[in-house]
């Protein structure tokens, strides 16, 4: 996917919430082997460290791999974010970020828009690649473009079949945000035991992660499942050998259940 500033991020990579140091170091060696280049981490995590020990180990060169990380509340800010991005490149054991976001909007705060503002100025220094909002809403996105003139590659949001966000989608499709998706699972085992979902699985010989993985892909989605498991990651990124009809996308998009059902980032977040 080409993002708005010009980097190229994969559509798909490995998430890792909520692995240790050891764990995460343990499956980027093992996610790069089976295909993984995008890899997702935040300071909140408290696994950058195994995160960029995992990079180092891997084998595969620095520039093939595309990394993001988030930063807290505490930094927002223009200098804040600065800051944030010292003490984050130093636990991860790089020289630059691919995709910095900010975790969420704290509109409590009220330091979002210079949150942003400090971003574009690591994007300006060549410090990172691209820049992201994560679990913004379009009111938040809205105010940082009347007040900055900057809008994020990417906003990572709270998206399954359960909470489809269709306004924010189409939010994100008019101003040449990529829409990325957590939980993209459901939480829970729940989604994935919906039976049209096992009804589809069953029709194209798959599982029902596989094709809900898909119907994130085919709406054009980037998504960061989390896998420890070795065979997990195989099954997750095994997504490109079929196609979901456009009545069976359809049938998962039915299953939305509301904004009710996601977490409301006007008053959660860290």
């Amino acid at each position: 996917m080409v993002l708005r500033h010009g980097a190229q991020m994969p559509q798909l990579g490995l998430g890792t919430w909520p692995m240790s140091n050891k764990e995460a170091e343990r499956a980027i060696v093992t996610a790069t082997e089976v295909g993984y280049r995008l890899f997702d981490t935040a300071y909140a995590y408290g696994n950058e460290e195994g995160v960029g020990r995992g990079l180092r180990a891997c084998g595969v060169s620095r520039e093939e791999l595309f990394l993001t990380t988030k930063l807290n509340g505490e930094w927002h800010g223009i200098e804040g974010v600065a800051d944030a991005w010292t003490a984050a490149t130093k636990r991860l054991g790089v020289d630059y970020i691919d995709l910095f976001m900010i975790h969420w909007p704290l509109p409590r705060q009220d330091r979002y828009v210079d949150a942003v503002r400090g971003l574009a100025k690591l994007l300006e220094d060549g410090r990172v690649r691209a820049i992201g909002a994560s679990n913004f809403k379009p009111a938040h996105l809205d105010r940082v473009i009347a007040e900055s003139g900057i809008a994020p590659d990417v906003n990572q949001i709270q998206l399954s079949p359960y909470t489809t966000r269709d306004e924010a989608r189409a939010y994100h499709a008019e101003h040449g945000i990529v829409t990325q998706s957590w939980s993209l699972l459901g939480l829970g085992r729940e989604l994935l035991r919906e039976p049209v979902i096992v009804e589809i699985a069953e029709r194209h010989n798959k599982s029902a992660a596989q094709v809900v993985v898909r119907w994130h892909i085919q709406l054009g989605l980037s998504v960061v499942p989390k896998a420890a498991n070795p065979q997990r990651m195989v099954e997750n990124i095994d997504v490109y050998d079929f196609e979901l009809s456009d009545e069976e996308v359809a049938a998962l998009s039915a299953l939305d259940r509301g904004e009710a059902f996601t977490d409301d980032s006007d008053v959660m977040g860290h």
